[in-house]
């Protein structure tokens, strides 16, 4: 059975891109998934990227288009500057490690409810009651934003070093246990094709 470390940030807007696509890729060809969220600022300072907002101009006139294509070709609305970016990822990235490992609900559904909150409904998804409500939308228990919250900054704190070592640089980034790595939601069909033996 393939399996696949996912990392993401929770207020990255490629990875909000995303969908769903990949738990409904998994569950076709029989994969599990291990969700990583990951603290991307500091991802980007340890593997040479930049943060957006010290971009070049040109880097960031281009974000500003391509987001908005990307949204239509997805399917999806998107508020391009939403009011409360960028905020902390850590709270959601908790909750997140929480609902893993509590299981008994939808961890792809929530990890989408918390980016279309920044991303669709500007909401700040730093805030408890914000991650509250997309815990128990996709059928978590609200109470898990108060719960694991030292082991949840530990795994958040693990993860970002596992994705280094993993040689992950960007958001969203697909590791298959084979090796291969695939970066950005424009890149699910191929680790589609992947799967099919195709690539």
């Amino acid at each position: 059975m393939p399996h696949i470390d996912y990392y993401f940030a929770t207020i990255s807007p490629f990875t909000y891109l995303a969908g769903t696509k990949l738990e409904e890729l998994a569950k076709t060809h029989g994969c599990t998934i291990t969700y990583k969220p990951l603290d991307i600022i500091t991802l980007f300072s340890r593997t040479g990227g930049t943060p957006p907002k010290d971009r070049h101009p040109s880097r960031q006139e281009y974000r500003a288009q391509d987001l908005p294509r990307q949204a239509k070709k997805a399917g999806l609305p998107l508020t391009l500057h939403p009011a409360h970016w960028p905020t902390n990822p850590a709270p959601s990235s908790y909750a997140i490690i929480a609902a893993q490992q509590a299981g008994g609900g939808d961890l792809g559904g929530l990890v989408h409810g918390i980016l279309r909150a920044c991303w669709a409904e500007e909401k700040d998804v730093a805030e408890d009651e914000v991650i509250r409500a997309c815990l128990s939308d996709a059928g978590f228990d609200p109470d898990l934003t108060n719960s694991g919250l030292l082991s949840g900054a530990e795994t958040y704190g693990r993860n970002l070093e596992e994705a280094v070592a993993a040689g992950v640089f960007g958001a969203p980034f697909y590791v298959l246990d084979t090796g291969q790595k695939f970066w950005g939601q424009d890149r699910l069909e191929d680790l589609q094709m992947h799967l099919e033996g195709k690539l």
